[in-house]
């Protein structure tokens, strides 16, 4: 009788005892282990897997983390973008992630022993780095200081925004069903293409809570146009909120129309609410920098607790803001010509029938600096190596432009230039 291989499939504690898959099981935890180890053995009675390369099979076929999060390459040519997770984190940043993972002092002062401030280191780089705000807070995203804001002011009372400001950005979410979902009434001014400040003036009475300019930061209105500046409201008879969106605490070289923190505080703003995950480049948080009373008072309010964010936040926002550049803002500040000479070396190693250097143009995302241009460079290749690229490890997205995939550097840090070559060359290869 031939060898059946059934009769010699491993038992499933015998795998599992594997040294190799037990040192996996530490890493991936049991079920995870498990489920692959069945997947096997089932394959190895089906006659598909020898008996002696089940362990191999299944140490292959074991994800590399337990999370379905992938690192991507980040080739599209747009330093923050939202469906890569927007700003990746700095070095330092993530190493402050590390250690805040574990028990840590984020509610403790550790030299009385006693409960102390949360997050004071955090709250305190923030001050430091916007010196003109008298009080900073930090919540859980952007939409969050903005309702935060209405929900303790505009509750039953009246928010004068001007009409082209009502945006909607991602996702379908629209500023004016933010402020009514938390009780406030918006009094819409002005038209879509023009306002003055005559329509504020006339617009502010006893039921307004606060005039509140939002930057119109993913789109752009050219032409007969008008707009009321931070300085002018800020002479009005009732507090002026900013939402600026894309987080610049100061004015940045590259981004000269761009909206800063700084600015708009020192021209009056009672306010000034910002994101922390997009041009700051942190995580994901909503910042909330100006009078320091009314930020006193925001984060005394109850709703405040339920926008709190969490040590694993508070630690990477305090490295953003201390630490060295974090990639977003060394993307912005990367050279166009350093950008091409490491796209002809890629190229070069690619070889001329598969890649070539391209100039290219790069931008902002993430809702900022809509229609600002950064001058990039990228390697070209064909566009039918998209779907492997993307299927690949790790990973990576280019853009495709006049029937060619540009993978962009102007966010791929320089020392991923070698994986992105090897990526290259296994996606060639599955495609021959």
């Amino acid at each position: 009788m031939p060898d059946d291989p059934r009769r010699r499939t491993p038992r499933t504690d015998a795998v599992l005892s594997d040294p190799a898959v037990d040192q996996a099981m530490r890493r991936l935890g049991r079920p995870a282990v498990k489920t692959v180890v069945a997947s096997v053995l089932q394959s190895c009675r089906d006659g598909a897997v020898a008996p002696e390369d089940v362990v191999a099979v299944v140490l292959e076929r074991l994800p590399a983390s337990v999370s379905s999060l992938r690192e991507v390459l980040n080739a599209t040519g747009i330093v923050v973008h939202t469906n890569l997770g927007r700003a990746p984190l700095s070095r330092a940043a993530i190493d402050a992630v590390t250690v805040a993972a574990g028990a840590t002092d984020v509610e403790l002062d550790l030299g009385t022993g006693r409960r102390g401030p949360r997050g004071a280191g955090a709250l305190a780089a923030l001050a430091a780095a916007v010196p003109d705000a008298g009080g900073v807070h930090v919540v859980n995203n952007g939409a969050a200081a903005l309702a935060l804001v209405t929900s303790v002011l505009a509750r039953g009372r009246e928010v004068v925004v001007a009409r082209g400001e009502l945006v909607e950005i991602g996702d379908g979410f629209r500023i004016p069903e933010l402020l009514e979902s938390v009780g406030a009434t918006l009094r819409e001014v002005g038209t879509t293409n023009r306002v003055r400040l005559a329509d504020y003036a006339a617009a502010v009475g006893e039921r307004s809570a606060f005039v509140l300019k939002v930057h119109p930061s993913n789109f752009r209105v050219e032409g007969f146009t008008s707009s009321v500046s931070v300085a002018s409201l800020a002479a009005l008879d009732v507090p002026l909120v900013a939402d600026i969106g894309s987080g610049l605490l100061a004015p940045h070289p590259r981004l000269p129309d761009e909206p800063d923190a700084a600015t708009y505080l020192r021209e009056g703003a009672t306010l000034v609410t910002a994101s922390g995950d997009k041009l700051l480049g942190g995580p994901q948080c909503g910042l909330l920098l100006g009078d320091a009373d009314l930020v006193q008072r925001l984060r005394r309010d109850p709703f405040a607790r339920a926008l709190r964010v969490d040590k694993l936040t508070l630690a990477a926002l305090e490295a953003t803001v201390r630490g060295p550049l974090p990639p977003v803002l060394e993307s912005l500040a990367a050279r166009p010509e350093d950008l091409l000479a490491r796209a002809r070396r890629l190229a070069a190693s690619l070889g001329a029938d598969l890649a070539e250097a391209v100039v290219s143009e790069a931008a902002v995302g993430g809702g900022g600096a809509p229609g600002v241009v950064l001058p990039s460079a990228a390697v070209a290749v064909p566009a039918r190596l998209a779907e492997p690229l993307r299927h690949g490890e790790p990973p990576v997205m280019g853009r495709v432009v006049d029937g060619r995939l540009l993978l962009d550097l102007v966010a791929v840090p320089p020392e991923c230039d070698d994986d992105l070559a090897e990526a290259v060359r296994r996606a060639a290869k599955v495609q021959h």
